[in-house]
């Protein structure tokens, strides 16, 4: 039997020869430069298409001086944080963005020392080609190492202290204010929250929305307790809210999480939920459908979230000048409340 010889790929000259445009236009089109036709891009595309033109990478490296490697750069240390579900639905909507492109996607732990001169040799050697940062409090110096490679940087929410140009983040306070105007309708008055941790800008928005809520309906915050986002430190703070406040008749809960912690200690209390405490969460995760009742909530795009950080870092990337986005929230009730 003849062995079938393997069919030779198109150059770049073809391409632009079928598209009836110069090889720099092809070039540019391929390349994902600005300031480029709309006609010109779309002949080049479908050039593209129909020859099965694949660019070779290490040329278009080299030319483009881009490594083809974009990094999601997470302040945190533990390995496990990727199974978290926030962070990783995160993930799936970056990842659905650069499917639809050449570029690898980096995952990056930096908030130890190690981690943080680890990334900081990998971005000075422009080991990629831009930079998505999440989960950063108020002093992180991950913005700093950015700001100083002059390399493409987008944030997934922002810093405590700071307002970065580029930026995706959900409506936090209005969320928060949108959560707790539902309690006050429910006729609660003796309404607490169980803030985030305030070193990041979520907790702290999420804080002053439910304080503009009852400043607006004539009350005052009933009990305050800060804990971090995990179901441990719900249940915590919770604990603490009903010896401080025994007559306590709602909780606003910063993050699903807490609230689930919330909820198991006053189910433990003998508290039952809504009857005696109406109960709210933030996010939306699975675990809102799995509480006992389950959760009342605020729903945040947490999908649209990583991929509208890709989108703005690919924009950045290819030279064009993106708009910050704040998504909206919206409430979604079930039992709790």
């Amino acid at each position: 039997m003849t062995a079938t010889a393997p069919r030779r790929q198109p150059t770049l000259d073809e391409v632009a020869a079928r598209a009836g445009v110069s090889r720099s236009a092809a070039s540019r089109v391929i390349n994902q430069a600005p300031h480029v036709s709309h006609a010109t891009r779309e002949a080049v595309e479908k050039a593209v298409k129909e020859m099965g033109y694949r660019p070779n990478r290490t040329a278009r490296a080299l030319a483009t001086r881009q490594t083809g490697i974009v990094a999601l750069v997470i302040s945190h240390d533990d390995p496990g944080l990727f199974a978290d579900p926030f962070f990783a639905q995160v993930i799936v909507g970056v990842s659905a963005v650069l499917e639809e492109t050449d570029l690898h996607l980096a995952l990056c732990l930096a908030s130890s020392e190690r981690g943080r001169a680890r990334l900081t040799g990998l971005l000075h050697a422009r080991g990629v080609d831009g930079i998505m940062l999440m989960a950063l409090d108020g002093d992180d110096p991950l913005t700093g190492i950015a700001e100083e490679t002059g390399l493409p940087t987008v944030h997934g929410g922002r810093p405590l202290d700071s307002e970065p140009k580029w930026f995706v983040d959900s409506d936090n306070l209005g969320g928060a204010r949108l959560a707790t105007e539902h309690l006050l309708g429910l006729g609660r008055t003796r309404i607490v929250t169980i803030t985030g941790p305030m070193t990041a800008r979520v907790g702290a928005s999420r804080l002053r929305g439910y304080q503009e809520a009852l400043i607006m309906a004539g009350l005052s915050p009933y009990g305050t307790v800060e804990a971090d986002f995990t179901e441990a430190g719900g249940a915590a703070a919770m604990t603490t809210l009903l010896a401080r406040r025994p007559d306590l008749d709602a909780v606003f809960a910063a993050s699903d999480k807490i609230a689930a912690g919330a909820i198991r200690v006053l189910n433990e209390a003998g508290r039952a939920v809504p009857e005696d405490v109406a109960v709210v969460g933030f996010d939306d995760l699975d675990v809102a459908e799995r509480t006992d009742p389950p959760l009342t909530t605020v729903h945040q795009p947490i999908q649209a979230l990583g991929r509208e950080m890709t989108r703005m870092l690919l924009a950045l990337i290819a030279g064009r000048e993106p708009t910050a986005l704040i998504l909206p929230t919206r409430l979604v009730r079930r039992g709790s409340a």
